[in-house]
């Protein structure tokens, strides 16, 4: 039997969860899906400054995990900006922060909360 999936700890789920090219025509190959976890490792490395290690810590999970996720949503990103796909951020296997665990991790806690985008999984 597979071992099962650990929940990856995020803050929030995305506000606008849909981008891609603004140009007629554009786009309409299918789109690529981002997880979660993946905008997860995107916000915390690259927008607050982190390292992979603190990431991990906030994320709940090893160091290479986030290097495995980091590296997957990167790519991602480079092949909707190089090809002009959309990208859906959707879906994983994630958990939202409790309001308690939330305090000192969420660097923006006005965006906490599902809205609706994903799927929370208890």
């Amino acid at each position: 039997m597979p071992r099962p999936r650990k929940y990856r700890r995020v803050c929030h789920v995305p506000l606008i969860n849909l981008y891609g090219p603004l140009i007629k025509g554009l786009g309409e190959n299918e789109p690529i899906i981002m997880s979660v976890e993946e905008y997860e490792t995107i916000r915390l490395i690259d927008l607050d400054g982190l390292t992979q290690e603190e990431c991990a810590l906030r994320m709940d999970v090893a160091r290479t995990t986030v290097q495995k996720i980091y590296s997957d949503a990167r790519n991602k990103i480079a092949k909707s900006l190089v090809n002009g796909d959309v990208l859906r951020i959707e879906g994983g296997d994630y958990k939202i922060y409790d309001d308690l665990d939330a305090r000192p991790r969420c660097g923006n806690r006005r965006l906490h909360g599902g809205h609706g985008f994903g799927t929370d999984k208890d």
